[in-house]
């Protein structure tokens, strides 16, 4: 039987130190992986949020942001002023080499993030939460930390979309009034494997 490659790994990580270290050894490969099969969730995130924001020159948290695919797309629809956040050190080797965040930040799990809270209007994620990634609290990280009406634009994959606690972390933001969803569309995610994503954009209240 042949290794499992690092994207057949991934779904089967249960620790952020887990995380961390396969997303460090990842890095090199990473972009080749994801993109020989497909991946297009940053584009379709990217795009749900600069359909709902009017100003483009106003500064985006990409948080999860990888190697800077996620970056890149912002770029590439429009946006002139990324920021970028994320677990893995060696990942975020490969993000700076793009050149299209303005800063980028090392966070830690369980810690804070590294800015004021409301300091931006438009965070994304861009599958970063869920199964392999970012446990189900990183969610409410992410709101508590968005300015009062901004947007949180991110996606859960099918893996993520079948863990009931994923998606009760966004119902109870909605259901408490505490926000509301301007987006959301099922599509491909990874397709060469037939795996796809709902991407979401939530404004805060």
């Amino acid at each position: 039987m042949a290794d499992k490659t690092y994207l057949d790994k991934v779904y089967d990580l249960s620790t952020p130190d887990e995380t961390r270290a396969l997303y460090d050894q990842w890095s090199d490969s990473y972009d080749d992986e994801v993109l020989e099969n497909g991946y297009v969730t940053p584009i379709r995130v990217a795009r749900a949020l600069a359909a709902q924001v009017k100003n483009l020159d106003r500064a985006v948290l990409d948080f999860g942001c990888g190697t800077g695919l996620s970056g890149a797309a912002l770029i590439q629809t429009g946006f002139t002023t990324v920021d970028g956040a994320d677990l893995s050190a060696e990942m975020l080797t490969e993000a700076r080499e793009k050149g299209v965040y303005r800063d980028l930040w090392q966070v830690h799990p369980g810690g804070e993030l590294p800015f004021d809270p409301g300091r931006y209007h438009a965070i994304t994620a861009s599958g970063v939460i869920g199964s392999g990634a970012a446990p189900p609290e990183t969610f409410d990280l992410l709101m508590e930390n968005l300015a009062p009406q901004g947007l949180l634009a991110f996606s859960f994959n099918d893996h993520t979309l079948s863990d009931p606690e994923y998606e009760g972390r966004m119902r109870s933001w909605i259901e408490e009034g505490k926000a509301h969803v301007l987006f959301q569309e099922h599509g491909d995610h990874l397709p060469k494997i037939g795996l796809k994503a709902t991407v979401y954009v939530l404004e805060k209240a």
